[in-house]
């Protein structure tokens, strides 16, 4: 793909001004820009170059690489469906993207094999309409996209923090106050690379969760110390495992948390309700976001699968309706 623009006088910064442009996201340009396919005047630039107006914008885009992952029949319930967008519900124990350890049997494999079964073809082989992802562990609403222009659409929402984004968590204790905000940064675990923790100023990125108990129970036979308590958390910004990371952070982590809560550390009053529970109890419970393509409002949810809801009963907490 080649093409050429002048920059008008209101253009502002560059990659932000080529988003509007090009049917490719944000994040995509930047990286085109980094690697000298998008050239100003003939010269390498910046991202965050601020355009005077009259620029003119080389771009060369590669085309991209033969797809190697596999297309799988895997069966994905679907919330909402149009030529554009999906919106799906990914169960926990689901990896989102392959990666080393998962080769295949994702969602992207269920997802390639879909949209491939309707005739088409998603616009990045190897991230078919991937915008924003859930943990492993975590279940619940997902959207993805089916052409690079509402990629691109839906990538500026994410990026302005304008998708509603409500969760449901399972957590230790009884969160005080009740309802909050929490504005702590994140970044990679000092000591092992498979966590994330709270780091200080100018490290890390930037990341607020707000959260709000809505019931506190304790469980018969839990003795002191066995409170738990169902939290909603809607997210402001969406880094990676950052709800795990805040609750952990204000000392409630989240019940059955594989990587932030180990076996020796988790109280006695746990034991009995986390028996055979391998990832924790965290489900995205609704997701709504401005149609990139038609301008409506799009709000999609889905109750806890069953292991949550049942361990809820165990704890005599009831599931709040979704409002």
């Amino acid at each position: 793909m080649s093409e050429t623009f002048t920059a008008p006088e209101d253009a502002g910064r560059l990659d932000r001004w080529l988003a509007g442009q090009l049917p490719q996201s944000r994040s995509r340009i930047q990286s085109l820009i980094k690697s000298g396919a998008i050239l100003v005047d003939g010269q390498t630039a910046r991202p965050s170059l601020r355009l005077a107006g009259g620029e003119v914008v080389c771009i060369d885009i590669p085309p991209s690489p033969p797809s190697t992952l596999i297309a799988q029949d895997i069966p994905v319930e679907i919330l909402y469906e149009d030529a554009h967008v999906m919106v799906v519900v990914k169960p926990a124990g689901m990896v989102v993207h392959p990666s080393r350890g998962h080769p295949d049997s994702t969602l992207v494999n269920a997802l390639l094999h879909r949209i491939r079964a309707s005739g088409q073809e998603p616009g990045d082989p190897a991230r078919p309409g991937i915008i924003h992802r859930l943990d492993k562990g975590t279940s619940g609403v997902l959207v993805v996209t089916r052409s690079d222009l509402a990629h691109s659409g839906l990538a500026a929402q994410f990026a302005a923090h304008t998708v509603h984004r409500r969760y449901l968590a399972l957590v230790w204790g009884r969160p005080d106050p009740v309802c909050g905000s929490i504005d702590a940064r994140l970044g990679r675990h000092p000591k092992d690379r498979l966590r994330f923790a709270v780091v200080g100023e100018g490290v890390g990125k930037h990341a607020i969760t707000h959260y709000q108990t809505l019931a506190t129970s304790r469980p018969p036979g839990t003795g002191r110390g066995g409170e738990v308590s169902l939290v909603e958390c809607r997210l402001e910004t969406g880094r990676t495992h950052q709800i795990r990371v805040h609750l952990t952070h204000i000392g409630h982590p989240l019940l059955g948390d594989p990587i932030y809560v180990s076996k020796q550390k988790r109280p006695a009053a746990w034991r009995p309700l986390l028996v055979g529970l391998d990832h924790q109890l965290l489900h995205a419970a609704q997701l709504g976001f401005t149609h990139p393509i038609s301008g409506e409002s799009v709000r999609c949810e889905r109750a806890p699968p069953p292991d949550f809801i049942a361990l809820l009963a165990r704890v005599g907490i009831a599931l709040p309706e979704l409002d």
